[in-house]
């Protein structure tokens, strides 16, 4: 199920999952994602072909992970990071859009950006990194890409659309309308042959130490929370041959 602060709704085969909290500026807190994960996963398992991501209100898409909350991670919840999607992603910019979440953005298959929204890294301003954004140098020109993440200066959506990291910029209102544009196109293609391209394409992108340590992290917790695990150790104990259920 996904979170309060998560809405998943499906309209002819795409899924919009929306972060609903735009009092703090749609920050990622620990119960969103969790609620994106969900949602993700929520994806991955029904007959919905494409997912776009948003952010609810009219000013931000996401300010990145809360500060205010020490528990909050965005790894767990990035599509080829803490989840595999096999699906094409598409984020709707609505807004500004910093840090982590700008992340979400660098591993969607397709955005469209409003034209008065904007990109942030300001990790270096800070002095923390979770290193994730490296990969954005295989998806846009490397002096560029480290002229954002370094220097941490805004990116206006023209800038973005230019150095080819979105796909279309359109006006604030016209955002989803654009989105579902791409992604009533995409439904209406052969999941199977999607699925392939988006496979390849995901084996041909170079990937960065944090984004393959993050999926490894992710591949690891998933056996430490596993039924096999415990009935591994209950057998191991009981001195008697496990039962692994692949669970």
């Amino acid at each position: 199920m996904t979170s309060d602060l998560v809405s998943y709704e499906s309209r002819g085969g795409v899924a919009l999952i929306t972060i609903n909290r735009p009092e703090k500026l749609n920050a990622i807190n620990s119960e969103v994602s969790e609620g994106l994960l969900s949602a993700f996963q929520r994806l991955n398992s029904t007959d919905d072909r494409v997912g776009i991501l948003t952010g609810a209100g009219d000013r931000a898409f996401s300010a990145g992970a809360d500060l205010n909350d020490s528990r909050a991670e965005t790894w767990p919840c990035t599509p080829g990071v803490g989840i595999e999607i096999n699906k094409p992603i598409i984020c709707a910019v609505n807004g500004l859009c910093v840090g982590g979440a700008l992340v979400f953005v660098q591993f969607a298959d397709l955005a469209v950006m409003a034209d008065d929204a904007w990109f942030s890294y300001p990790e270096a301003k800070i002095g923390f990194t979770g290193g994730l954004i490296t990969s954005i140098v295989a998806r846009m020109p490397h002096k560029i890409a480290m002229e954002l993440i370094l220097v941490g200066e805004k990116m206006t959506a023209q800038r973005a659309y230019e150095v080819g990291f979105v796909n279309k910029v359109v006006p604030r209102a016209q955002v989803l309308e654009a989105a579902f544009e791409y992604a009533d196109r995409l439904a209406a293609n052969s999941p199977l042959v999607m699925e392939t391209l988006k496979a390849f394409v995901g084996r041909t992108l170079p990937k960065g130490p944090t984004e393959l340590a993050g999926f490894a992290r992710h591949m690891t917790e998933r056996t430490y929370a596993s039924e096999d695990l415990q009935e591994g150790l209950s057998a191991f104990a009981e001195k008697r041959s496990p039962k692994f259920n692949g669970r």
